[in-house]
């Protein structure tokens, strides 16, 4: 009899048995295919070495400008794949089943499936826990277009493989999937034509969206807003795309259209736990219908990124096997689209915070061209937006900047812990930083509350200072 079953082994389900493993429990985590799950195989971790990759040879196509001479060279797409590998393989060394099993843990490959309330059917053989964990992802979303699933194409699970460099990738979706993709594509040498009915990454920030596409148009993206009616392959091993009755064709197409929820042939449903195709329901504490048995992660269609599912993954462990239970639903989370500049974003976006505060709201901007860090670098293509109240409370914070996925965990420490604006201003910031923006913008706003208040006039009375205008006009008469 175990204390805790997980089944999968994402980022929940590692993190998940890593704590059970040092409270001393007896724990197994069950997965079908590889430890690591999505962000490490064909998620954060390929991604974003595919976008440094595009990084460099961007720099180093940009860098006559600051004096330095480079010829042309072509992109060897079979180099660029061993180097993703390279980096997942140094990234799955600490996350081995050999790892795992050294902390204690029973790590068990294949299916599982619920056979009993207490009891989970994997490779023929019956296991027995007293608390269980469905952590088991979510994969592609593919839409219902004509054509499209008789056509050729790839996803996010797909394209970290590819050893050739397409002449024209077309993308479905305008997310950051799509966005960072997309980027990294065209700056290895693909056309690349990005299909969405929204403008790019529009659900964020529309400041922000109109930032990124202008940046990557320039770049020599193509954006076509429209959805697409039918996807059919050529004879020319190529692919068409109707979109706005205008035919496109490329030879590979990108769907990156969302994701949706693991949640089919696990018995889910002959032990009453209550599911849908948006996800295993679950309630504040992470618990399923059935008390004993939690959800964690993309499975239960909340909001989907790495870290949200791995601090999900302890807390469900934690309410699972410990005395007393642990908020594991937040509102809170911090995103970062790597796209180049970055854009992130917690709390409140500006619409829906305008929503739910109307004129309370209160929105302050600083552009990039005003953050000296930004100007050295020559990336001043962004901005540091974030919400308050007149109290000084921050609601939220959007940031478009080469450094915005870092920046934004500033914000998102206020935030939780209800510091004010004058919080932030008054703590020291490096200097030249991009962190330096934030605490200039939210001094500035500090000092003008303060040289505005009425304590802060009566103050400036006693010393001597804020002599009104009036006064020192009729003083020079």
């Amino acid at each position: 009899m175990y204390d805790l079953i997980v089944i999968g082994a994402g980022s929940a389900g590692i993190t998940a048995v890593d704590f059970a493993a040092q409270l001393g429990a007896k724990v197994a985590m069950i997965e079908k295919w590889k430890i690591g799950g999505d962000c490490t195989w064909h998620g954060c971790i390929p991604s974003k070495t595919l976008l440094h990759i595009a990084k460099q040879i961007q720099t180093a196509r940009n860098a006559q400008q600051f004096g330095v001479l480079t010829n042309d060279s072509a992109v060897d797409m079979t180099q660029v794949s061993a180097k993703i590998n390279q980096v997942i393989e140094d990234i799955y060394q600490h996350e081995t089943d050999e790892v795992y099993m050294d902390k204690g843990v029973d790590v068990i490959f294949g299916e599982a499936k619920f056979v009993g309330p207490n009891q989970l059917q994997v490779n023929n053989q019956i296991l027995e826990s007293k608390n269980f964990l469905i952590s088991t992802g979510a994969r592609p979303y593919i839409p219902e277009i004509p054509g499209l699933n008789d056509a050729h194409f790839v996803t996010y699970e797909e394209i970290f493989e590819n050893e050739t460099l397409p002449q024209h990738l077309m993308i479905l979706g305008a997310g950051p999937v799509g966005i960072e993709i997309g980027q990294a594509y065209r700056r290895l040498g693909s056309q690349v034509t990005i299909f969405d009915g929204l403008e790019p990454l529009e659900k964020i920030d529309l400041q922000a969206s109109a930032v990124i596409k202008s940046n990557l148009v320039e770049e020599g993206v193509q954006f076509v807003k429209g959805f697409v009616t039918a996807v059919s392959n050529q004879d020319n091993n190529t692919v068409s795309l109707t979109v706005n009755n205008d035919t496109y064709t490329g030879d590979m197409l990108l769907v990156a259209t969302g994701r949706k929820p693991n949640v089919q042939s696990m018995g889910l449903e002959t032990i009453g736990v209550t599911f849908s195709v948006n996800g295993v329901q679950v309630n504040e504490k992470l618990q399923t219908s059935l008390p004993h048995i939690f959800a964690a992660g993309d499975c239960t269609g909340g909001f989907q990124a790495t870290h949200y599912a791995g601090w999900q993954g302890f807390q469900a462990a934690r309410n699972a096997l410990l005395l007393g239970t642990d908020k594991g639903v937040l509102n809170n989370i911090p995103i970062t689209v790597f796209s180049d500049p970055e854009v992130a974003q917690v709390g409140l976006s500006e619409s829906k915070a305008q929503e739910k505060y109307g004129n309370k709201l209160i929105v302050s901007i600083r552009n990039l061209d005003h953050v000296d860090r930004a100007v050295t670098d020559s990336a001043v293509d962004g901005f540091i937006k974030h919400l308050y109240l007149e109290n000084g409370r921050i609601l939220g914070a959007t940031i478009v900047a080469d450094r915005a996925g870092e920046m934004i965990n500033e914000f998102a420490l206020a935030i939780k812990n209800k510091l004010s604006v004058r919080d932030v201003a008054n703590t020291i910031h490096a200097y030249p930083t991009y962190g330096m923006g934030i605490q200039r913008m939210t001094a500035a706003i500090a000092m003008d509350d303060f040289v505005n208040s009425g304590s802060g006039k009566f103050i400036q009375r006693l010393s001597g200072l804020g002599k009104s205008k009036k006064l020192e006009e009729t003083a020079v008469k």
